[in-house]
């Protein structure tokens, strides 16, 4: 079976940035990655290269920063007071997951001021040429469930039980 819209993906991957620095490795976590593709669960440069490929199939792609997290935008980059933070003990180069308008969004500290915090909530990929080493493990029609929640669920899990989420 081929990839293509409404079937479940199942994928091991490497992500490395433009110098060969590895970012990402599934095979690390020991799980490989399972979405639903076109619902908007993986970048749109990585779906498009992924259509028409099958299980067993191995493939490389580089996407430039438009196909990946964007570019970087500075109006992102913005100062807000210590409250807005769960802990007192921040330092720059923090990360917390904040929602977002279009969901959860990544937030760093850049720099702590005497009256407030800089942060950054462009995605800390944001800017890079991203690589990507892909391995199609299985692909299978989601069912209708899945395609009701909009991603792959977990076997034996009623739609009712799993909250939205998206793939990395």
């Amino acid at each position: 079976m081929k990839i293509a819209p409404q079937r479940v993906v199942t994928l091991h991957y490497v992500l490395s940035d433009a110098h060969g620095q590895v970012l990402d490795d599934s095979r690390a976590r020991a799980k490989p990655l399972e979405y639903l593709h076109g619902h908007d669960n993986l970048m749109a440069g990585l779906e498009r290269v992924l259509v028409g490929h099958a299980a067993g199939d191995r493939l490389s792609v580089t996407l430039a920063p438009e196909e990946a997290y964007g570019e970087r935008n500075d109006s992102l980059i913005q100062e807000v007071g210590r409250g807005a933070f769960p802990q007192d003990d921040l330092a720059p180069g923090m990360r917390f997951q904040t929602p977002g308008d279009d969901g959860p969004q990544i937030v760093t500290v850049l720099e702590l001021r005497s009256d407030g915090v800089l942060i950054d909530t462009n995605h800390p990929l944001a800017g890079q040429t991203l690589s990507y080493a892909l391995e199609v493990l299985e692909v299978r029609e989601a069912t209708r469930a899945e395609l009701a929640k909009g991603h792959p669920l977990p076997v034996g899990v009623e739609p009712s039980q799993v909250e939205d989420r998206k793939a990395p």
